[in-house]
């Protein structure tokens, strides 16, 4: 049905004014962001964020140091309470930056109360937004449904964006999102990095909650992140067996593009209920750094790696000599296994050509 699809548009207008709302603590404004470098990146708007959060500070420092980072305009006034005023000359400064895109970053509150919604009703007159889009936290579950249907009652939100998809929270609740609230899931946020934000697929989405994965966007991720001919190099030189530490850095980097270890999990099929926590990740971020501390020679010729080179990595990077011998020993293994397999499918008549070493042996 395709009024439950996530490619729900936003609309097609430019410049278009987009007001976010929703609960304290839910992500509206790292979810200002977000949406920015998203529609900046996939559709060539250019944005301008709106701090209309008067009663938290930090929501402003924060919503300026987004903006600095995605390369966005900014507008915000620390000593005005007044939040129509701060709509309007933001509106202003978006105009005369050029903008075509304005995302309003509105107060939140523990709880939805009279006040919060007297305030969103009269910023939303002022500045005639476009869209208005709930921020709701899916780790609520069944208490962000209702959060949605008390906001749309209140000021007709056009779109949700669930955030908080790659903790705990599985997203059961966003599938009936829409028919009692009566309002599209359009947005979600599946990590704590920029470029964790997507376009929500209630398809895609239930295949997640029953553990089968979500091959689509994982093939996408990879799509958007990896460079084909790049990809295809590396396979040949892992199938030739000549893949040396400067290739398995290249890689590492690349599947870190990809988003978090633990949102590429999610998106695996029989993978799901895995949660990868902070120690793989700080694992992987020490993997690097130890590589990193190599010379471009050394990663190429780990045979090279003794005594006092091995020490110079170790306090380069900040672990023992110990750790780095580990890093080396496992990637031995891994070329070991390598060579097997390009044993096994050379051509018999090519078996007296030995593969070449290529610097791969360690002390």
């Amino acid at each position: 049905n395709a009024e439950y699809m996530g490619t729900t548009e936003l609309e097609d207008k430019k410049p278009l004014r987009i007001m976010m709302v929703g609960l304290h603590g839910s992500g509206k404004t790292t979810s200002s962001g977000k949406l920015a470098r998203y529609l900046a990146k996939k559709r060539e708007y250019r944005p301008a964020l709106v701090a209309c959060d008067v009663y938290r500070p930090a929501a402003i420092d924060q919503l300026e140091l987004l903006a600095k980072n995605e390369g966005c305009t900014f507008y915000g006034d620390r000593e005005e309470k007044n939040v129509v005023k701060i709509g309007k000359r933001g509106l202003e400064e978006a105009k005369n930056a050029d903008a075509n895109l304005i995302i309003f970053d509105t107060a939140g509150r523990l709880q939805i109360d009279e006040d919060l919604i007297e305030e969103i009703k009269d910023l939303k007159n002022a500045i005639q937004p476009d869209e208005i889009l709930l921020v709701a936290d899916a780790a609520l579950g069944q208490e962000a449904v209702n959060v949605a249907k008390h906001f749309h009652e209140a000021v007709q939100c056009t779109g949700i964006i669930l955030t908080k998809l790659d903790g705990d929270a599985r997203g059961g609740a966003a599938l009936s999102m829409k028919s009692i609230s009566n309002v599209p899931i359009k947005f979600m946020g599946t990590g704590e990095k920029p470029d964790e934000f997507d376009v929500f697929h209630p398809d895609r989405m239930a295949s997640r909650i029953l553990g089968m994965g979500d091959v689509v966007s994982l093939v996408e991720k990879a799509q958007e992140t990896i460079d084909e001919k790049e990809a295809e190099r590396m396979a040949e030189k892992m199938r030739k067996a000549d893949f040396n530490l400067e290739d398995f850095l290249q890689q590492m980097q690349q599947v870190k593009k990809m988003g978090s270890l633990n949102s590429i999990m999610g998106m695996m099929p029989g993978m799901n209920g895995i949660e990868v926590g902070d120690e793989e990740e700080k694992k992987m971020a020490r993997t690097e750094a130890i590589i990193l501390s190599m010379t471009v020679q050394e990663r190429r010729a780990p045979r090279l790696l003794r005594g006092s080179r091995l020490k110079r990595i170790a306090n380069g990077s900040g672990v023992q000599v110990r750790d780095v011998n580990a890093l080396l020993k496992q990637f031995n293994q891994m070329q070991k296994n390598d060579e097997n397999d390009a044993r096994r499918k050379r051509p018999k008549n090519d078996e007296s050509n030995e593969i070449s070493d290529g610097g791969r042996r360690f002390a």
